[in-house]
């Protein structure tokens, strides 16, 4: 997902762009990425996120049953506690907490 000169491809840009949107206490799972965009799918906007997910508030992007990403779940609940983001347990209330992309 890299362009010619080992930067983001246009389709990471639209992910990356997308996730900068999610509001504080808000979250999207991978698929709803993918929908939202019309294009590329969960393990894609996954992969973005491995790549370049550093540089945008990536503990926004979840899981479809509401949990972290592997390896990340201390410092995503604590950044959700932070932002007053609806938990159930160690997961995001996904019902609560989804965002559809409308401002």
């Amino acid at each position: 997902m890299r362009d010619g000169s080992g930067g983001p491809s246009p389709y990471a840009e639209r992910v990356l762009d997308l996730v900068e949107r999610i509001p504080p206490g808000k979250v999207m799972s991978y698929g709803d990425i993918a929908e939202y965009l019309g294009e590329g799918g969960p393990r894609q906007v996954g992969h973005v996120m491995s790549l370049w997910g550093g540089a945008v508030p990536w503990w926004r992007v979840i899981r479809a049953d509401g949990t972290p990403a592997a390896g990340l779940e201390a410092e995503c609940l604590a950044r959700w506690r932070d932002e007053g983001t609806p938990v159930r347990g160690a997961r995001a209330d996904m019902r609560a907490a989804r965002w559809d992309g409308r401002a």
